[in-house]
Formats: C-alpha cells, structure tokens, sequence
C-alpha cells in the first residue's frame, strides 16, 4: 500500500478507517498495475494515468467512487454523476462492503474507461478509452 494512502486511512474515524483499509487492499489486490496515491487529498488508482478508483470520506459516509462508473450497468452503484461518467456508493461500516460486488467493479474499471487523463486537453470532452 502507498504510504501516504495508508497516512490516509490511518487518520481516519475507527469505523470509516476499517472501511478504508478494507478498500484499498482489496483495490491493490484486484488492480495490481494500478498505481494508488493521493490525488486532490484523497487515495485514488490509476491505470496507464487514468484515475480509474478512489474514495473519500464524506459526510454520508466513505464515497468509493469509479471514475467511469456510469457505464458498469451495475445498481450498487446508486450515486451517478450529474456531469461526467461516475457511479458511487457509500459506506458507513465494513460490514456493508460486498467484496464480490467490488471485485466485479473492479474489473469492469480495467475494462470500462473513458479518458479523464486528457479532459483538459480535449476541453471537457471525454472519449471512451476501450
């Protein structure tokens, strides 16, 4: 695990930092070629520098937010963006975590991705990647 994500999850609530720990092992453990670290203060994956996964804590709960999300087709991930192509869930125990679920997440985000990494460049266009 990156350090600074285990800083992360280390400054984290008892509860909310189960769920953390939680996530980020199963995400380095389900997305080995992902590089995990600290992006706008929160951990996030990224896969060929395309923020792929991440989360956050919020005040619903920790936010485990796939970047590309929207097009997974899957219903646990309840919170869709208004405006580019996220889905979310939140948690508020580890005991809600369904690890199948996020395995299966895990994978469509290896396979389902649209190209946030050149967003800027393309000026607030995204392209589908695969």
């Amino acid at each position: 695990m990156d350090s600074e994500i285990k800083t992360y999850n280390q400054q984290q609530e008892a509860g909310y930092k189960s769920i953390c720990d939680l996530l980020s092992r199963e995400i380095d453990r389900n997305l080995p070629e992902a590089e995990g670290k600290i992006w706008h203060s929160h951990p996030v994956w990224f896969l060929d520098g395309n923020p792929t996964v991440g989360y956050s804590k919020q005040k619903p709960g920790i936010r485990l937010m796939f970047w590309s999300g929207a097009d997974f087709a899957e219903p646990g991930l309840n919170v869709i963006g208004k405006k580019f192509k996220d889905a979310s869930i939140f948690y508020t125990d580890a005991a809600e975590v369904n690890t199948a679920d996020l395995h299966r997440w895990l994978e469509k985000a290896r396979d389902i991705q649209w190209d946030y990494k050149n967003l800027v460049k393309r000026k607030g266009r995204l392209e589908r990647l695969k």
